[in-house]
């Protein structure tokens, strides 16, 4: 994996935290997920280790959980 990802589910802080981790990292280093618009990607981001969202995937597989939003459970009603 090349690039960051930053998964979260498009609740106000999750896009707050989008806005900051794109200034921080750069839009050409990260992809980013709302796994409450693409449902398909929890199972991915839970096997990456992602507990609750925002969170962002590093390229080396740490898993860095920002500013507690939803947890997985939540996500997925």
């Amino acid at each position: 994996m090349s690039k960051s990802i930053f998964y979260h589910a498009g609740c106000p802080v999750c896009i707050s935290a989008e806005h900051d981790i794109i200034n921080l990292i750069g839009q050409n280093n990260i992809e980013v997920v709302n796994i409450g618009e693409d449902r398909k990607r929890i199972n991915e981001a839970e096997n990456a280790g992602v507990i609750s969202v925002p969170a962002l995937l590093t390229p080396n597989g740490n898993v860095l959980h920002i500013n507690f939003g939803a947890s997985m459970v939540d996500v997925k009603g």
